[in-house]
């Protein structure tokens, strides 16, 4: 019945006996809605968010500040100093040599210890400015699948360069450029998972790339602690992953987004793409399918009124829905950004063994991906998030009552660790969600551009998040209040967004508009038949 009202449809457009279908309903109706061939392109794209969770995380053992020194020979012999701030130099040493942080190398302690938030805070900075950059890159003529290859060559090359470092502020430089180079990865990889999935398996394909970051994060302390006594080598070594990734796994197997190629104007290459899928699933696609290109009224108006010359982007701006919709998703993923990343920088304010705390943050990415693919597929966006964001703040907020003030040598408290630990994992399901729910509230032709904007918020937060670490040094219960307030009014922030459970991926704004108005006015004239 289908095939015969798209079939008529096609002939009304004057375009024969052609089959005229819109991507959505090639996926749903022909290739499949989850088929192997997706399994296969969502596993592939995600492995790249490993090296996105590596460049990430590096610093809390690379710029960690070393917990013991010791005196050299008798030179400081009868002195009642409690810390290093207190002896003169060349009468003490680090325990694990000047090579094991950044901070034991370059003497950033004391009157010098908030330089040691600064290439954390430019590595975001970049990031923000990288997630701009990339977005318009891989919306435009770019695409998903360059955009991904060019930011993980990038990211090889300024991790490797990182590694010849000589000083603080070279160091800062190319964390930098570290952070511009990866931001295309986390973007233009969600967005080229979840753009040739149905719109039943969308969310839990999108958090199905989470799991690489969690794995990436789960590896860190395993590569950090045979090189823990030079922070070079680790950078070193994380190095190599994306450069092999790009050059034997990404380029030869993974395809271009059908949806980007059809938005510009490259039909029978979507097509093709489209086969190749549905073969893979053991279907076939008819022979007289050719894929509609998405128009609308509005579209069509303002062409014949010659006022369609604006770039979707600057059409978006131009829409009050979607920047009302923007603005509310770059406010909440600010306060998000700002506690998901700062309290993973947090950790060496607990008081224990870093390596077994960063292990554990780690194992709790696990559950919280699990958790929120589970909770996508029978809850609200919307509700799933504030959720996510108010136990977080709480779990926070208690982390206050069982921190020590300047107690570095005592082991931390078990309970805060598990509050902690808690608290983590429902920061990295609000982290996530937030993800999947960008991508479902903006159309094609501006999504990578939004998802890009989320990110720059994301980011935002998150560069400012370690001077709040390195004050938790000297204040632990301020940070994790700080934490906690964020989280909650991102949380509250969330309930203004619509909710796109089960809705279908729109491929222009104005399509969106118009799709959600009628829905907006079938579910009122819905509510006036009940009553």
């Amino acid at each position: 019945m289908d095939e015969e009202k798209h079939q008529l449809v096609g002939k009304q457009n004057g375009v024969g006996d052609k089959l005229q279908l819109t991507v959505d309903e090639v996926v749903e109706e022909y290739v499949g809605s989850f088929g192997f061939s997706q399994l296969v392109q969502v596993t592939l794209v995600s492995i790249a968010r490993i090296f996105d969770s590596h460049c990430t995380l590096v610093t809390i053992f690379t710029d960690a500040q070393p917990q013991s020194w010791r005196c050299i020979g008798h030179k400081c012999s009868g002195t009642t100093a409690a810390s290093v701030c207190g002896m003169k130099p060349g009468t003490w040493e680090w325990s694990g040599g000047n090579t094991s942080s950044t901070i034991a190398e370059w003497g950033l302690v004391c009157d010098r210890r908030f330089l040691a938030a600064l290439p954390t805070s430019v590595y975001f900075l970049g990031s923000l400015i990288g997630s701009a950059v990339f977005g318009r890159l891989a919306d435009g003529h770019l695409g998903r699948k360059r955009a991904v290859l060019a930011s993980c060559l990038l990211t090889a090359a300024t991790i490797f360069l990182t590694s010849f470092s000589p000083n603080i502020w070279v160091y800062s430089l190319l964390r930098f450029a570290n952070g511009f180079s990866r931001a295309g990865i986390g973007i233009c990889c969600l967005v080229l998972s979840t753009e040739t999935i149905g719109r039943k398996w969308r969310g839990q394909v999108g958090q199905f790339g989470f799991f690489f970051f969690a794995a990436g994060f789960l590896s860190i302390p395993l590569i950090a602690y045979p090189t823990r006594n030079c922070w070079r080598t680790l950078y070193r070594i994380i190095s190599i992953l994306p450069l092999f990734y790009s050059i034997f796994i990404l380029t030869p197997f993974v395809a271009e987004s059908p949806r980007w190629l059809l938005v510009r104007g490259r039909s029978e290459e979507a097509l093709d793409v489209l086969r190749r899928y549905a073969g893979m699933n053991g279907r076939e696609l008819p022979p007289n399918l050719c894929l509609l290109k998405p128009t609308s009224t509005n579209e069509t108006m303002t062409s014949c009124k010659g006022e369609n010359n604006a770039s979707p982007i600057e059409r978006l701006w131009n829409t009050r829905w979607a920047v009302r919709r923007m603005t509310m998703v770059m406010l909440t993923g600010f306060g998000i950004g700002f506690v998901y990343y700062g309290v993973q920088l947090n950790v060496e304010n607990l008081n224990f063994n870093l390596y077994l705390t960063v292990v554990i943050n780690a194992m709790m990415e696990i559950p919280a991906v699990f958790i929120g693919s589970v909770l996508l597929a029978c809850t609200n966006r919307r509700m799933l998030f504030s959720t996510s964001a108010f136990l977080t703040g709480i779990s926070c907020i208690l982390c206050m009552f069982f921190s020590r003030t300047g107690d570095k040598g005592k082991r931390g408290s078990l309970p805060q660790l598990m509050i902690e630990a808690t608290g983590f994992m429902a920061a990295s399901t609000a982290f996530d969600v937030l993800y999947i729910y960008c991508v479902e509230l903006f159309p094609t032709n501006v999504r990578n551009f939004c998802v890009s904007m989320l990110r720059q918020s994301l980011m935002l937060g998150a560069s400012i998040s370690p001077l709040l670490v390195v004050f938790g040094r000297s204040s632990p219960s301020l940070s994790f209040l700080v934490f906690g307030v964020l989280s909650i009014i991102s949380g509250f922030l969330s309930l203004w967004l619509p909710e796109t459970r089960n809705c279908p991926l729109y491929e222009t704004l104005e399509q969106q508009e118009e799709e959600e108005m009628l829905g907006s006015e079938s579910m009122a004239l819905g509510k006036k038949v009940q009553m």
